[in-house]
């Protein structure tokens, strides 16, 4: 299954032109799939699995292993998502007959809505780095950038210096599926990205480096560091838990939604292909509806 699996991310990768991270999460998914196979319902080594034997009964029963390891629900979606796709290419090249994983039906997705962080707390947060080390210049850039354009923290890291216009205050996004977007960014931002390029040149002087935001090699920082770094951050502001990078990104489409923004402009700032995906991040609580009822209702 190993070489199955490498020709499909191949696949992806030159022929669908899907973007690293997608890729990645493609075959994260798939080899937690082998390693149930062949550890828990076939019992047999890796080269010994036959695709073939693969059925919707097996599918089902992975997914209920996922269950009992306490994934969401949105979670096992995705797996199981990646398994269609994946055998869908099997069925295509002649490797297997059917396509197992079209017979079960996704998980019912439980509907709740994102944590929404209070603007002062958002202020507290982007206080805590020490602006007297080069780093704490840095990460107070970054997340001064990453609530200000409502970035995805894969937006953040994948950002080079030449799609940073300060002047204007644009920056261009690298989003999903390889899409770009032009996103603004405030005042804020612009002199927390200032202070931080003045002092980049002690963390790297490689002409070569694109990178706007470097770790202390050099090189370009990592999705990983900076949820570590925002997690210290967070217990450094004691803040509540359940607060992580995306909540950034939550609380810039509501505070926006809440100050009177059009809902089809917030879709365009987050780079979301459908409104639906957009209404999911903009929600405001009992007296903000009460208070934009009021307002606008002709009878209110």
């Amino acid at each position: 299954m190993t070489n199955e699996i490498g020709s499909f991310l191949d696949y992806l990768t030159y022929e669908r032109n899907v973007s690293p991270n997608t890729v990645t999460a493609y075959r994260d998914d798939l080899e937690s799939l082998t390693a149930f196979l062949c550890n828990d319902y076939f019992t047999m080594a890796r080269e010994e699995l036959d695709l073939r034997r693969v059925d919707h009964l097996a599918v089902r029963s992975y997914l209920a292993h996922l269950s009992r390891r306490k994934l969401s629900r949105a979670s096992m979606a995705r797996h199981l998502s990646a398994m269609r796709t994946f055998f869908k290419w099997l069925v295509r090249e002649g490797i297997v007959e059917a396509n197992p994983a079209r017979m079960v039906a996704t998980p019912k997705r439980e509907k709740h809505l994102p944590a929404v962080m209070q603007t002062s707390d958002v202020a507290l947060l982007i206080e805590q780095p020490d602006r007297e080390s080069t780093l704490g210049v840095r990460d107070a850039a970054w997340m001064e950038l990453m609530y200000a354009s409502g970035l995805r923290i894969s937006e953040v890291v994948g950002i080079d210096i030449d799609d940073l216009e300060l002047r204007s205050r644009l920056v261009k996004v690298h989003g999903k599926g390889s899409k770009e977007r032009i996103v603004p960014f405030g005042s804020k931002a612009e002199a927390a990205l200032r202070a931080y390029l003045a002092k980049r040149g002690e963390l790297t002087d490689d002409p070569e480096e694109q990178a706007l935001f470097v770790n202390y090699r050099g090189g370009r920082i990592t999705t990983r560091s900076v949820h570590r770094l925002f997690d210290g951050y967070l217990r450094k502001a004691a803040l509540r838990s359940g607060i992580s990078p995306h909540t950034m990104r939550h609380s810039f489409a509501t505070h926006l939604l809440t100050a009177g923004a059009d809902l089809r402009a917030i879709q365009e700032l987050l780079g979301h292909a459908s409104l639906s995906t957009t209404q999911k991040y903009t929600h405001l609580n009992d007296w903000q509806l009460i208070a934009v009822y009021k307002k606008a209702h002709p009878r209110a």
